[in-house]
């Protein structure tokens, strides 16, 4: 392996677990300083949480929507371009053509918008007597899966309940996706329950590195995220995992160990196609 192989493939991912209070104003301007954080720590890209904004909760997705670009978009552009990291910018609440979208923008070190993910699958639940939630009374779903490449590897992109579906991830892989992420806000009925879990799955059926990041918890909010935002690498192992209060946690992605999982547990090409497939309906490719 050459030296400039040797170290491409190797990055620093930081996932910023944010505090997230009522004041927008006061959300970005401590998400841009904690992006100038994890980047004085030789972060390459930068994980921020969803709705990393505004509070999660049907009663604030309209009243916190931009349109992209707009004010919080334009903090992430900014960011990305002065400290020359790749941002996934969690979500916002997004308005377009009188509809609403959790949406999540990725900003190059160049300042540019190289990708923008609408959350696909919308968080309708209902487990009495703990929680209720139905994003699709305010919320649209977005139509599209997304991936960017960078000088290390390829991304793809969830946003919360997106991780619970297997397939995604799934297609994300076969695409040659290494790292997968979901800015998420589980809850205190489900986080305890599934946070941890699903990612580990996620990340061993596909063996790539997945990561999550949620908003802090705030015990007096309308709905309380479970933090812990968490890395886990191809052999299923969590590597790094925050509380519940706002921190920034840090992997050095190995993507040298992904490929030494691969060959020594081979699923990739032992897959009996003949048999089953998963295809994305986009464009018919499996």
């Amino acid at each position: 392996m050459s030296a400039i192989t040797a170290v491409m493939s190797k990055f620093r991912l930081a996932v910023v677990q944010l505090q997230v209070r009522s004041v927008k104003a006061d959300n970005l301007s401590r998400a841009r300083r904690l992006v100038k954080e994890a980047a004085g720590q030789g972060s390459a890209v930068v994980l921020l949480p969803e709705c990393f904004n505004s509070p999660y909760g049907s009663s604030f997705f309209s009243k916190y929507a931009e349109e992209i670009p707009g004010e919080s978009t334009q903090m992430l552009s900014e960011a990305a371009r002065e400290h020359k990291v790749y941002v996934v910018g969690g979500s916002i609440p997004e308005e377009d053509g009188g509809k609403l979208y959790n949406s999540c923008t990725v900003f190059g070190p160049d300042g540019g918008m190289i990708l923008k993910h609408r959350k696909i699958h919308l968080f309708d639940i209902n487990v009495p007597g703990k929680i209720c939630f139905q994003e699709s009374e305010t919320l649209s779903p977005g139509n599209s899966l997304s991936m960017f490449e960078t000088p290390y590897c390829k991304v793809g992109v969830g946003i919360c309940y997106d991780m619970r579906f297997a397939e995604l991830a799934q297609i994300y892989s076969r695409k040659g996706c290494q790292l997968l992420v979901y800015p998420g806000a589980f809850n205190m009925t489900t986080g305890p329950a599934h946070w941890e879990l699903l990612q580990r799955a996620r990340a061993l059926d596909n063996q790539v590195f997945v990561a999550t990041a949620s908003p802090a918890r705030d015990e007096s909010a309308s709905y309380v995220a479970w933090g812990h935002s968490t890395v886990v690498s191809p052999w299923g192992e969590v590597i790094s995992k925050a509380g519940p209060e706002e921190a920034i946690i840090y992997a050095d992605i190995d993507l040298q160990y992904l490929s030494d999982i691969r060959q020594q547990i081979p699923i990739t090409v032992q897959r009996r196609e003949d048999l089953y497939t998963v295809t994305c309906a986009q464009d018919g490719s499996s």
